[in-house]
């Protein structure tokens, strides 16, 4: 029998979901009742929760998060725990396990920990990865994670996931795993578009355009990056700019921070650069979608066009389901033969 701990959880999500105006269906019904049971006791065996972009992993951990009974709960997003992570490692390096005081000042006293969209792009990102998972379970936190892979698929290069088999060993060992899935990606009947990342566009542009002559830079750490223009609120920057010179998920965080709409042009076709820069435009996607930063995308490449290209890469499948949100504009030419 649900307790009444349990119950008072899902009615509160149940509420939420009435407030954004949707029903549960019942895959994420079904993980709803289940991830009610993380609330009634600190300690309590974790969740790991994956499957396909845009069938509510997201929103129902955030809504769950809220009506968690405790103040003692920490919710941490992939990227920005990592720079988080690393800037605390910074102040205490030269002290005997750095890292693990570094994840410490970052918890703090909490007994719950969501760690949103999940994901190891890298082994270096791996092998932090361990030491963070290490921790979290020794100190006996409750860890709700959601991610877009099963656990045994995280890091899925052969020649580094290797790396990462400890971590995904802890994923299993402590926490119990369950795929959402369903047919539907919400993501993509999005219908307001009036604010944050989905008042953004896609537009397609005649190749060969003049090039914006304006040119700016920003200081990160004291780099310096080239852009179009920076200012007024807005980033201007070139796909080239931003993913093919040598950037980092810093720059990236700290500029939604400080500029609240962009706009990227000269995005080529996803396969025509190389995985270095299509990681880039990943961790890119990411960072803005999370920040709700409003984006104009313009391309010579139509939006499908450019999400078909990238579906021969496993771990674009989250920024395919995210550019979905985007309203979508054609090139001048077809726009005028479309009222000729």
């Amino acid at each position: 029998m649900p307790t009444p701990g349990r119950k008072r959880i899902v009615r509160a999500v149940e509420r939420a979901a009435a407030r954004d105006g949707f029903d549960l269906d019942p895959g994420q019904r079904a993980l709803l009742h289940r991830i009610a049971e993380l609330g009634e006791r600190p300690g309590a065996r974790g969740l790991y929760v994956h499957g396909a972009p845009g069938r509510g992993k997201s929103w129902l951990a955030d809504a769950f998060y809220a009506a968690l009974p405790t103040e003692r709960k920490t919710r941490v997003h992939f990227h920005g725990f990592f720079d988080a992570l690393n800037r605390r490692i910074y102040r205490h390096l030269g002290e005997p396990d750095a890292v693990e005081r570094a994840i410490d000042d970052l918890i703090d006293d909490a007994v719950f920990l969501l760690f949103d969209e999940l994901h190891v792009p890298d082994s270096g990102d791996a092998r932090l990865l361990n030491r963070v998972l290490a921790h979290v379970f020794d100190r006996g936190l409750t860890v709700f994670a959601t991610s877009n892979h099963a656990p045994e698929d995280l890091l899925p290069d052969p020649n580094w996931h290797h790396v990462f088999e400890p971590g995904i060993a802890l994923v299993t060992e402590n926490m119990d795993v369950w795929k959402l899935d369903g047919p539907t990606d919400y993501r993509a009947l999005v219908e307001r578009h009036d604010r944050g990342f989905a008042a953004g566009s896609w537009t397609r542009v005649r190749p060969g355009g003049p090039p914006d002559e304006r040119e700016a830079t920003l200081t990160v750490a004291g780099r310096t990056f080239a852009v179009v223009a920076a200012d007024d609120g807005e980033l201007v920057a070139t796909f080239a700019q931003l993913c093919e010179a040598v950037t980092a998920t810093v720059e990236f965080l700290r500029w939604t921070r400080e500029f609240p709409r962009w706009t990227i042009t000269g995005i080529p076709s996803f396969d025509a650069v190389d995985p270095q820069a299509q990681q880039r435009f990943l961790n890119l996607v990411d960072v803005l979608v999370d920040a709700d930063v409003r984006v104009d995308f313009s391309s010579a490449v139509d939006l499908q066009g450019f999400l078909a290209a990238a579906g021969g890469r496993p771990d674009a499948i989250r920024m395919v389901s995210r550019l979905r949100l985007l309203q979508t504009s054609p090139a001048p030419d077809a726009a005028r033969a479309a009222h000729d």
